[in-house]
């Protein structure tokens, strides 16, 4: 923050002196170009008028010369028809030729205007009437741009000076600006860590921008869908216990009261026997129910997708089941309307449906009954078990689909199973990208939707 803050100050001040520095010696130069080419055309119309170029003893022009240039600090020369110099205000190059190229092109009727690497203005201006196209002599003049130089780094010293001072109250603020605006950060991390730490279990609040105040609400969510999450392992840890211990317990009262009778009949051992074998098989669907759910939780790279004929796949379902309906008297029907074929994982989909189908003949009433339907569209298909059983109160709705929830408990050991059948249906549906619902009046019965794409995508 701070170096941002810092080339924020720097840079464009430093851009903007070296731009307003160079614009100075570039326009100053060229201001005093067009300057002394301006006094130059007027002496070369004085040149003129005087005939000069005739008789170069013209005391008023001669002094006119030497002060326009001592005037520019520079020199000045007058060139004749025959490329003779008739005047040099130095005096070291009169009666001598100057076929130079600027004097040729001045000769063509050229203007020429140039700055030497010594810093130097050079021009070269043709002598001649305004509406002649012959040229009767040359006129070259120089100028120095010392002052110019000098004002120039007069102006530099000055800025440097301004930039020093300019740059101290930027860097201050810098430093101030930079600290003001990470420490409401800094109170985050320090928040974080206080809570990752395990010191405070206050939620996170740094309102000093918006940014930090969104921030703060957003991991306070995350914080609370952990409690939630570890909450929920907790009570999962809490209920697998309880529902491993409760047949251990059970087939130990009975161990124990066969053990405590020396000579029991051979009809009670055999009784305390098939409770015992009762007990142990409920104790192997506990521990096959929650390695399937464990499965389940496995990343969906553990699928094995196949291409399956739905409709065959909930037949056999059915065919398997009924047995356990026929001891209630519960009619099963399958209701296809229309061949469904789709990529899904056999395994784990029947386990699914295997679970809502047993469920919906567990929870039903005798005589009772349970429809299966089957449909499909373009990019689903979906599947209804509905059944007349006693439903599910709508408070206990948002829960089924809980591990170990039990809606009835006071009938949980009437009835059998482990309370994990709908968390495994739902997340065999969820590997999928499927969904799950379910609809229900107490008394009346409950239907599960389920919507599973055609294809699947990965």
């Amino acid at each position: 923050m701070l170096l941002v803050l810092l080339a924020i100050g720097w840079v464009p001040m430093a851009l903007m002196a070296a731009s307003l520095l160079g614009s100075y010696q570039s326009r100053a130069v060229s201001s005093r170009s067009t300057e002394l080419q301006n006094q130059c055309r007027i002496l070369a119309n004085q040149l003129l008028s005087y005939h000069y170029l005739d008789d170069p003893s013209s005391e008023l022009i001669n002094g006119e010369l030497s002060q326009l240039a001592g005037m520019y600090d520079g020199r000045i020369i007058i060139i004749d028809q025959d490329f003779q110099a008739i005047r040099d205000t130095y005096d070291l190059i009169e009666d001598k030729y100057v076929p130079s190229e600027e004097v040729i092109r001045c000769f063509q009727g050229q203007t020429a205007n140039q700055l030497t690497p010594d810093g130097f203005i050079e021009i070269a201006i043709p002598i001649k009437e305004s509406d002649a196209e012959t040229v009767q002599g040359v006129l070259l003049a120089s100028a120095s741009t010392d002052s110019i130089r000098v004002n120039a780094e007069a102006l530099s010293g000055n800025a440097a000076v301004f930039f020093l001072v300019y740059g101290i109250l930027v860097t201050a603020l810098a430093i101030l600006l930079s600290h003001l605006l990470v420490r409401p950060v800094e109170r985050i991390r320090a928040g974080l860590h206080e809570i990752s730490s395990g010191h405070s279990t206050e939620d996170l609040a740094v309102k000093s921008y918006t940014e930090t105040e969104e921030i703060s609400e957003e991991f306070n969510k995350i914080v609370t869908q952990m409690r939630v999450l570890d909450e929920s392992r907790q009570e999962f840890v809490s209920n697998v216990s309880h529902e491993l211990k409760t047949p251990l317990t059970s087939m130990k009262v009975l161990a124990d009261s066969l053990l405590m009778q020396e000579e029991a009949p051979v009809e009670l051992y055999k009784e305390f026997m098939g409770d015992i074998a009762e007990e142990i098989e409920r104790e192997n669907k506990i521990i096959t129910d929650l390695l399937s759910l464990v499965k389940m939780d496995k990343k969906a790279a553990t699928l094995n997708i196949e291409s399956a004929d739905i409709n065959d796949l909930l037949e056999l379902i059915l065919k398997r089941l009924r047995p356990i309906a026929s001891k209630k008297n519960i009619e099963m029907v399958l209701e296809s309307f229309r061949p469904v074929t789709a990529e899904v994982d056999v395994g784990r989909l029947t386990l699914a449906f295997t679970n809502l189908v047993e469920n919906a003949i567990k929870y039903n009433k005798e005589n009772g009954w349970v429809h299966v339907s089957l449909d499909a569209d373009h990019k689903f298909f979906y599947v209804k078990i509905m059944d007349s059983g006693m439903g599910i109160p709508e408070e206990s709705l948002d829960y089924i689909f809980e591990r170990f929830y039990r809606v009835d408990k006071s009938h949980s050991n009437e009835i059998d199973g482990t309370g994990l059948g709908l968390a495994i249906a739902k997340s065999a549906v969820l590997v999928h990208k499927g969904a799950i619902k379910v609809s229900s009046q107490v008394g009346e019965g409950t239907t599960f939707s389920v919507r599973i794409p055609l294809n699947y995508i990965a």
